[in-house]
This record gives C-alpha cells, sequence and structure tokens, in this order.
C-alpha cells in the first residue's frame, strides 16, 4: 500500500511539475514563429509528416477532423524527413503538395527530427515522461499523433496505424 502511495504521488508530481506544451514557440513552415501558446483552451493534436509515406493520405483525415473541431481542436503538422527519406523536400514544396493534394489549412511547422540526437525539443518533450509527465513514446514512423487537453497537458499518444477520424482520437473530441 506505502509502494502503491508513494508512485501515486510521484505520478501526481510529475504531472504537476510537467510544463505545458503552451510553453513552446517553434518555427512555422514558413519561417515566421508559431507560438502554441497561442492555442490555450483549444486540444491540440501534434502530428509528424510525411509527404511520400503509405500513410500521407491521412492528410486528408487530419484535414477534415481539423475542419469540423476547430472550434475546439487545432492541429499542428511537423513534416519529418527521418523514416525512409519520405519528406525530402523543401518546405515550400511541402505546402504546395499539402495545400494541392490534401487542402491542407491547418498549421505546419517547419521540418524538424522527432528523434536521435538533434530532436527537436518540442518532441523532446512529448516522448519523454519526465518532461511531459503522462508518457513515454517512441516514434518509430511518420504520423505519429500526440493530443494535448486545452491547458496543454497530454491526454494520448496515439501510433502512425490509428487514423486521424478514428474513434480512439474523436472520443476525445466528442
Amino acid at each position: 500500500m506505502k509502494y502503491i502511495l508513494s508512485t501515486l504521488l510521484l505520478a501526481l508530481s510529475l504531472n504537476m511539475n510537467a510544463q505545458s506544451i503552451h510553453t513552446f514557440n517553434v518555427k512555422s513552415i514558413d519561417g515566421s514563429s508559431l507560438n502554441l501558446a497561442k492555442y490555450k483552451g483549444k486540444k491540440i493534436l501534434i502530428v509528424n509528416t510525411a509527404s511520400k509515406c503509405g500513410y500521407t493520405p491521412q492528410y486528408e483525415a487530419l484535414e477534415k477532423v481539423y475542419e469540423q473541431y476547430k472550434d475546439k481542436l487545432v492541429i499542428v503538422g511537423f513534416p519529418c524527413n527521418q523514416f525512409g527519406g519520405q519528406e525530402p523536400g523543401s518546405n515550400e514544396e511541402i505546402v504546395a503538395f499539402c495545400k494541392k493534394n490534401y487542402g491542407v489549412t491547418f498549421p505546419l511547422a517547419d521540418k524538424i527530427d522527432v528523434k536521435g540526437d538533434n530532436t527537436a525539443p518540442i518532441y523532446q518533450w512529448l516522448t519523454q515522461k519526465e518532461k511531459n509527465g503522462v508518457l513515454n513514446a517512441s516514434i518509430s514512423w511518420n504520423f505519429n499523433k500526440f493530443l494535448l487537453d486545452e491547458n496543454g497537458k497530454m491526454i494520448a499518444y496515439f501510433p502512425s496505424n490509428v487514423k486521424p477520424d478514428s474513434d480512439a482520437i474523436l472520443s476525445y473530441l466528442k
């Protein structure tokens, strides 16, 4: 009983000490600043994306979910070329591809690394329980999804094969 209580207290203190995703200011795909604090009050779905991946058609579902729930959700795509070289284009090419093929209107960030020695700080936070207070996650491919609550706290992680319009994700938005 003592062990369970101390484990719960540790988990609670980790979660209380975890910073919010709202503390991050990242570079947008157009070179401007994308301050995640402006999304306070909305859930945030963060996805590592790629244009030449078997999961790339998820852009269509991401855009539909964004359009349907934009009053309470923002989706932020983080292009990444770490998995099979499936995002080789420049930022301009990525934007053109996303708009032309999927009508993407949700925010896209600058291309980053989501694992390894050069992992972007936001992905260090997303994947490390000691930083986000909730879970550890290992990015194994494109289109991994992280859902954060209205206060910028981690809610859940979904691997590539979980579609953006799945009940697993939408149940948090209804």
